[in-house]
């Protein structure tokens, strides 16, 4: 499961690294749009995380759980999408685009072994440490989130 939440991942990241400004022209959506929803799904999730309100996912008949919702939204979301969208418009010379490709294939291959050995990591770390984790994590995700935020919304007043 763990490699086929990293695959689905990997592909929506590489397609919106290669095709993300046409896909957007074409749905007439602008970047700092993307950021901003981006941003508000990242601060609902991170809120989740705060709060510990957080529901495993289900697996059901019709739908993997590795694809849907681990693979796609919460490994490559919105987020994830419009920093490889903005890291993929920055790199102007060869060496910047091998450079952040390589950063998306060594995020992806962390992310694997993360949860390949998620019940190692867990029987080391205890509920506790869970717990702890997971406050952190949330805290820093919703700084994230708010920072998108603002720098979505910067983009769009400083583009009128």
């Amino acid at each position: 499961m763990a490699f086929q939440a990293v695959c689905v991942a990997g592909g929506v990241i590489t397609v919106f690294g290669l095709l993300g400004h046409q896909i957007l022209n074409y749905l007439h959506v602008s970047v700092p749009a993307l950021m901003i929803a981006g941003g508000l799904l990242l601060l609902l999730i991170a809120l989740d995380l705060l709060t510990g309100k957080t529901d495993e996912p289900k697996q059901t008949k019709d739908v993997n759980v590795a694809l849907v919702p681990l693979g796609m939204p919460l490994l490559a979301g919105p987020g994830a999408i419009v920093s490889v969208i903005l890291a993929v418009q920055k790199a102007h010379t060869v060496a910047t685009q091998v450079s952040v490709w390589a950063a998306i294939l060594a995020i992806h291959i962390v992310l694997w072994l993360v949860m390949r050995y998620s019940l190692v990591i867990i029987r080391i770390i205890k509920d506790g440490g869970v717990v702890l984790v997971t406050r952190l994590a949330g805290m820093m995700l919703s700084a994230i989130a708010v920072q998108q935020i603002i720098n979505g919304v910067t983009q769009v007043i400083q583009g009128s």
